[in-house]
């Protein structure tokens, strides 16, 4: 049987050959139901950025960040966003991933939730409790630092690590107590009668979100990169100003709702900037949670994956 891995080193056949080829070739990125790079997608912002270099734009739709940073490290994708742990794992096993922006404390898009009828109502109750989440996701590392807040353990409750999907159909069926998810998922679920937030994303750690590459592709391609930043710090400085649009924008290039959106757009925050020394510190301590819980074998330097874009080549005068 194929596993998963295979099949995404499988899309390499059909990529063009080497870490070179996106000059006059294809840049490859991953993206998720929600966020900047959605709006990108919908708005041709990174096809028009990379026009001049004579590179063109291949999407590809995931579900969570996880598999996001498998693909990334197989090399079937060049570019991708995902929270705080998936590349805290990916690292962790060998993967080949550079850190080029972030988007620092982006929102409150993220909870713990309760089902109709639920009798938990601080997070102490989520002792002897099955508590879903989909395993190295932001989501993950919201329990832990709930489970913190609350003084109890990872060992304290029972987790249960589902993909979006699965966990929402779980939590529908009363087969687990509560349920850590981002949006819009979040969102999505917030429109159901009864369903409660235990504790919000704002109440515990806001989150940092990052724009990942593959580490070859990305040192080959420098100023590839750099313009799909470039172009993307101009679409979050947009979608800061034009939340309506934005949420517009979403809901028709994912089919969430839009009532749905809007709620998961007023709660973010589209900055997106480098990797500030507190960033990478902030990061750091994701990955030190981690492994001194034994979710990840060996410690890890998030900085060893910093990347740094070259300088511009300096004026003659």
């Amino acid at each position: 049987m194929l596993s998963r891995r295979n099949l995404l080193a499988g899309a390499l056949a059909a990529a063009l050959p080497g870490p070179a080829r996106a000059q006059g070739g294809t840049f490859r990125i991953g993206y998720q139901k929600n966020g900047i790079l959605v709006v990108a997608k919908q708005q041709g912002a990174i096809e028009q950025a990379l026009k001049p270099l004579g590179v063109s734009v291949r999407w590809t739709e995931f579900s969570f960040g996880p598999p996001v940073l498998e693909a990334l490290g197989v090399g079937a994708i060049d570019f991708g966003q995902t929270g705080a742990p998936p590349p805290v794992f990916a690292q962790a096993a060998g993967n080949t991933l550079l850190y080029v922006a972030a988007q620092d404390a982006g929102g409150s898009g993220e909870a713990i939730l309760v089902p109709p009828g639920s009798t938990l109502t601080t997070l102490a109750d989520l002792k002897g409790r099955r508590v879903a989440f989909a395993k190295g996701s932001s989501a993950h590392y919201l329990v832990v630092r709930a489970l913190e807040k609350a003084g109890l353990t990872y060992a304290d409750i029972e987790p249960v690590t589902l993909a979006p999907a699965d966990a929402a159909a779980a939590f529908a069926r009363g087969a687990v107590d509560a349920w850590a998810i981002w949006d819009p998922y979040f969102a999505i679920a917030e429109r159901q009668p009864g369903i409660r937030i235990l504790a919000s994303a704002a109440e515990i750690e806001k989150p940092t979100n990052f724009f990942l590459g593959n580490r070859d592709f990305t040192q080959a391609n420098a100023p590839v990169v750099q313009a799909v930043v470039s172009a993307l710090g101009d679409v979050a400085a947009w979608c800061e100003a034009h939340r309506p649009e934005v949420a517009a924008l979403l809901s028709k290039g994912t089919g969430v709702p839009l009532d749905a959106t809007q709620r998961a757009v007023d709660r973010s925050v589209y900055v997106i900037a480098p990797l500030s020394e507190t960033v990478i510190a902030g990061q750091q301590r994701v990955a030190d949670r981690f492994q001194a819980l034994g979710l990840i074998a060996n410690p890890i330097r998030v900085r060893d994956a910093v990347w740094t874009p070259p300088a511009p080549p300096a004026s003659k005068g």
